[in-house]
């Protein structure tokens, strides 16, 4: 629990200066019941592949530099995912003025949070990947909106890129923030992740960190693959 929490903080303290205040309490808000799976796998990854003499490794808490990591990656997951959803489901074809004016507070929130990530994850070993995932984000909805199809399954595999991408750069990200190179058999895990969870991580309250959670390279590997929840159950 208390790495999630402290990666909700870090990433709502990158907000904080967001104006005006409806503005802010929307990306409070989303924040506030966002899954912590992105961020959760970028902290356990960096405890998986740091040396093993350092605290880390052993099961202490994350420094702050590192848990900036798993903010941006979290940010940056966010905004997609908003930007997504709104794209699916274009409010501003509604009628209603009001339902409008919620959907340009979302696009703007939207663009805030994404903004905020790459900030974060900036000059790291991850930004290129941080760009290559948003990148694949826009080609991946320019086809699927072009397709203008939901129900057919190539939409679904279309979503769910940003999922994959997203675990692979929280693997990435974690990596380096201990100043290591993630193995490919961790992101092979990473990849197995995304293929469980789909297009939708866990809730806030199922993808938690337990304070007593040891971290390492082989558990990550070796947990199954049935739930997308494995990697952070408590």
């Amino acid at each position: 629990m208390e790495q999630a929490d402290s990666c909700r903080r870090v990433a709502i303290e990158a907000v904080t200066d967001v104006e005006p205040p409806a503005l802010y309490e929307l990306i409070e808000s989303t924040l506030e019941s966002a899954s912590m799976l992105p961020g959760a796998l970028t902290l356990k990854s960096a405890g998986a592949v740091a040396p093993s003499e350092t605290t880390l490794r052993n099961g202490d808490e994350p420094d702050d530099g590192i848990v900036t990591h798993a903010a941006g990656v979290q940010l940056i997951y966010e905004g997609l995912r908003l930007t997504r959803s709104l794209a699916h489901e274009e409010p501003w074809d509604d009628a209603d003025g009001d339902t409008d004016v919620d959907g340009d507070m979302e696009i703007l929130a939207a663009d805030i949070l994404v903004a905020r990530g790459f900030y974060l994850l900036a000059r790291t070993d991850a930004a290129d990947k941080a760009v290559r995932t948003v990148q694949a984000f826009g080609r991946e909805q320019t086809h699927r909106l072009d397709e203008r199809d939901g129900d057919d399954p190539a939409a679904t595999t279309r979503d769910a890129t940003l999922e994959r991408d997203v675990l692979e750069l929280a693997v990435l990200a974690g990596a380096a923030a201990v100043d290591e190179n993630p193995s490919p058999s961790l992101l092979e895990r990473a990849e197995e992740i995304a293929a469980a969870a789909g297009t939708s991580f866990p809730s806030a309250e199922r993808s938690t960190i337990g304070a007593e959670s040891r971290v390492s390279e082989h558990s990550l590997e070796e947990s199954t693959t049935d739930r997308a929840t494995s990697v952070t159950d408590t």
